[in-house]
């Protein structure tokens, strides 16, 4: 017996747009589009339904810039009032300020809408298997810019290089090229970054080091 798909819900308020985003989801075996609404305060109207019901939501698929309550502050009284309930921004945008405000409201994944629908649902897979998750190209823009670390960061000046060139997307044999150490020693780094940042993978580690303002 296959698994139970994910379970969806879409808040886009351009109706052409979660028409293209429902039928790129519900392609998928794994996951599916439950409800769907329009704005901030009617997806939270649907989920105080859904989420007392026998096919709780596990997934919400959010615009940022959402009529009335926007993206974020929709994603932040999610977080507050269904803690299960993973949340991936979509926008237009690769702003800095609005990645940060995304994920300092509690947001999951944070994915483009000009990005390849690939991408929307590895970021719906990974938010739902608990992981965190940054469109590649938002990534480069707003972590690309790190050169030094926090006066008050936990890390080391290496560990940041290591995390800046793990958000450029480069793998441990390029940054150790990059960096002139051994493959081993970027393991030793990525490995400490993980336990620094309670993080359970790298790009979760990239999320909590915005979150935690280290970067």
């Amino acid at each position: 017996m296959s698994p139970a798909p994910i379970r969806v819900l879409l808040v886009e308020d351009h109706a052409f747009t979660r028409d293209g985003l429902r039928a790129a989801i519900n392609l998928e075996a794994d996951l599916r589009v439950v409800a769907e609404a329009r704005s901030g305060e009617e997806g939270l109207e649907v989920l105080a339904r859904t989420q007392a019901g026998p096919q709780p939501v596990d997934v919400a698929v959010l615009d940022i810039g959402l009529p009335g309550m926007d993206g974020i502050r929709a994603a932040a009284e999610i977080a507050a009032r269904w803690p299960g309930v993973r949340t991936v921004m979509l926008t237009a945008h690769d702003l800095r300020g609005e990645v940060l405000a995304a994920l300092a409201s509690g947001a999951h994944a944070y994915c483009l809408k000009s990005a390849d629908p690939e991408l929307l649902l590895l970021a719906i897979r990974a938010a739902a298997a608990g992981s965190a998750y940054l469109d590649p190209q938002v990534a480069h823009h707003v972590l690309g810019g790190i050169r030094a670390p926090n006066a008050a960061s936990p890390l080391s000046a290496r560990e940041t290089e290591v995390l800046r060139l793990i958000a450029d997307g480069l793998g441990n044999r390029e940054i150790a090229q990059t960096l002139g150490i051994s493959v081993s020693t970027v393991k030793l780094h990525v490995q400490e970054l993980l336990v620094k940042l309670r993080a359970a993978d790298r790009t979760q580690a990239a999320v909590q080091a915005l979150r935690q303002g280290l970067l």
